[in-house]
């Protein structure tokens, strides 16, 4: 028996994700609007990947989420600065047993969404794929498709089984984390290091790890993360850094992150939630964040230009 499935967000994420369920038989809604929407009514989703194209003929689309009602799921996949009016949006979706798996970047969303609901009802999660809206009703998947998830306190339980069965069984990788908030935070560290800089400089990760003044620079930017992380009772180490340098050192030479696209296209960007983040919690915490305080401000004068 297939899953009952809300995805708030139906761009990169919420379309590849959402899209493999579907496709694997689950009863998957999607929450979109405007052109997006339009075109999933009709049209359906074109899903272009390298795992194998598929289309998703009349799949469930709406605006209006009261039209969904509960799921045993909902796959929270819009960007930060979108999070206020998506999680009022959930309210008709959460049931006594409904859970709510965050993928935003950054380390903040799991309590916002918890502030309203409770952590009860939350599993924090990191996403690990290349895709994107390429254009109205059509999304393309060019790498990646990992989810990693847990319980609030990475308990084992049933309801992560369950998940972590239907995504594999969609084609997907699932990963039940036994500590999800270093997860979260290990990407975190290297995404907003890399970010920052890449927005900062203009440079692709091709650049900013060749050179070495860049990659000392990215590498103390980490650390900064890390030592906050720490403050905050995370269990980071200085070999994640060395390993999340390492894993930018695999990435496509021409490479950028969102962050930096966003900021360049003059489009609203998550530079709050990643470098001003840092900057936050190094505050509150006080542990020192000089690097991450010029990036931020580097950055923001960019954004605003």
């Amino acid at each position: 028996m297939g899953l009952k499935i809300a995805v708030i967000g139906a761009g990169g994420v919420g379309g590849y994700f959402g899209g493999r369920l579907a496709a694997a038989g689950h009863d998957v809604s999607f929450v979109a609007r405007g052109d997006h929407l339009a075109a999933l009514r009709r049209d359906g989703l074109a899903v272009t990947s390298v795992a194998g194209d598929f289309t998703i003929a009349n799949p469930v689309a709406t605006d209006d989420t009261t039209e969904i009602g509960e799921v045993d799921f909902v796959l929270l996949a819009v960007k930060t600065w979108q999070l206020e009016p998506a999680i009022a949006a959930l309210k008709p979706l959460v049931g006594s047993r409904t859970a709510v798996i965050t993928t935003q970047n950054g380390v903040d969303a799991p309590q916002q969404v918890a502030d309203v609901f409770g952590q009860d009802v939350v599993l924090p999660g990191a996403v690990e794929v290349i895709a994107f809206l390429d254009g109205p009703g059509r999304i393309r998947q060019i790498g990646g498709g990992k989810l990693t998830f847990a319980e609030w306190d990475s308990r084992p339980s049933e309801r992560t089984e369950t998940l972590q069965t239907a995504l594999q069984d969609a084609g997907l990788t699932a990963v039940v984390s036994p500590d999800v908030w270093a997860a979260l935070w290990k990407k975190f560290l290297a995404l907003a290091s890399v970010g920052a800089i890449g927005t900062v400089t203009g440079a692709p990760y091709g650049v900013l790890r060749a050179r070495p003044a860049m990659r000392k620079l990215l590498e103390d930017a980490m650390t900064e993360v890390q030592q906050v992380a720490r403050a905050r009772g995370i269990q980071l180490t200085e070999a994640d850094v060395a390993a999340e340098v390492a894993f930018i050192d695999q990435l496509p030479a021409e490479g950028t992150t969102s962050l930096q696209r966003d900021i360049a296209a003059g489009r609203p960007s998550e530079l709050d939630a990643w470098t001003g983040t840092i900057v936050r919690l190094g505050r509150e915490t006080g542990t020192p964040t000089p690097v991450n305080n010029l990036l931020y401000e580097l950055a923001g004068a960019r954004a605003a230009s």
